[in-house]
């Protein structure tokens, strides 16, 4: 088979390329150019890129660059500072896949005659009979990816393969370091890419956007302080809001961006009895029903029932109150053995 393995430089994707090639495919590696600006953080800096291409070469595998920079710009950067003016908390890694790394990535593989997309992430994708395929969780539960990686359905799952979904990452790095590949030894990627480790969110915002000092507030409305930039303030923020110490603790329960302000409660104020998703994706056929729904990449999927109104979203009911969810972040629906990944959306 004729695989294009996405190569980002990591340990994860340079061992997923040696599987693929010790399993007898046809491999080419392929690194993404995606982000054009600074980076010393994620998986886009030229260091990354220089990695992929000697591994690649270690390996006696072709090895291509594709710049996919404006579609980066349009799908993943532009919406992210969007986001921020709005008062929602994004999720770039999750669109970067969407809309980037599992759509004009495929799109390119199929032009150029390949018959599957291949990449590093710790997620398992199984045969279900009659031509249908699941999407499970990666063997290794403190790397298991498939959060971000929920939105892929049945013909995208078809042509994906992850080679290193059922192993640990031990196993991994094991396995690179018996063959002195450069990577096995690299940190794991925990970054947004575009977002430099010295600028930081602040840095980045700044340039694109306005920030605007705002009213910090109890749900009774007294005001109890300020922040500087409401536009980087995010639900369930506790540090950095301008409240002074030795108080009770108060978290973000709301953000309020064109009225500045920002409304803050202790933590059961911050419970909630379900959330609305919107922008829903099934990895097969609908679901309704019985489910667990996991809020965050490393996060704990909680029990919940899940039922579908009649605008497109799905309402969620939490078996027992969670905390409130950051609008902007991906929900992601798995079944009720916690293995199979289901759908996922964008709560509102």
């Amino acid at each position: 088979m004729k695989v294009m393995c996405a190569m980002s430089g990591g340990v994860d994707s340079s061992v997923a390329a040696l599987l693929l090639r010790d399993a007898g495919h046809d491999v080419v590696g392929v690194t993404m150019k995606l982000w054009g600006g600074d980076s010393d953080t994620g998986c886009c800096s030229v260091s990354d890129v220089d990695d992929a291409r000697r591994v690649a070469q270690q390996l006696g595998l072709d090895h291509l660059v594709f710049n996919f920079g404006d579609d980066f710009d349009e799908h993943v950067v532009e919406p992210y500072v969007d986001a921020h003016a709005r008062g929602v908390t994004p999720n770039p890694c999750i669109e970067c896949n969407r809309s980037v790394k599992f759509a004009r990535l495929a799109e390119r593989a199929e032009l150029l005659g390949f018959d599957a997309v291949a990449t590093g992430h710790h997620a398992v994708v199984a045969g279900a009979g009659d031509d249908r395929w699941e999407l499970r969780r990666g063997t290794d539960p403190a790397k298991d990816q498939s959060y971000v990686v929920h939105m892929l359905g049945q013909q995208q799952l078809a042509k994906t393969i992850f080679p290193v979904g059922g192993m640990h990452k031990s196993h991994v790095r094991e396995l690179a370091a018996s063959i002195d590949l450069r990577t096995a030894d690299k940190p794991d990627s925990q970054d947004v890419c575009f977002i430099t480790s010295t600028g930081g969110r602040v840095a980045f915002l700044g340039e694109r956007i306005p920030f605007h000092r705002g009213t910090v507030v109890d749900t009774a409305g007294t005001t109890l302080g300020e922040v500087e930039s409401v536009e980087l303030v995010t639900v369930g923020q506790r540090k950095g809001i301008g409240l002074p110490g030795g108080g009770p603790k108060r978290y973000v329960l709301d953000v309020d961006t064109a009225g500045r302000t920002v409304t803050v409660g202790g933590d059961a104020e911050l419970l909630r009895g379900g959330l609305l998703v919107r922008g829903v994706s099934w990895v097969d056929h609908p679901v309704a029903g019985s489910v667990r729904a996991q809020t965050s990449a490393h996060g704990v999927a909680h029990t919940a029932t899940i039922e579908h109104d009649a605008h497109g979203r799905v309402d969620v009911v939490w078996d027992e109150p969670q905390r409130r969810i950051a609008p902007g972040q991906s929900v992601v629906f798995y079944d009720v053995t916690d293995t199979r990944v289901l759908g996922g959306g964008i709560a509102v």
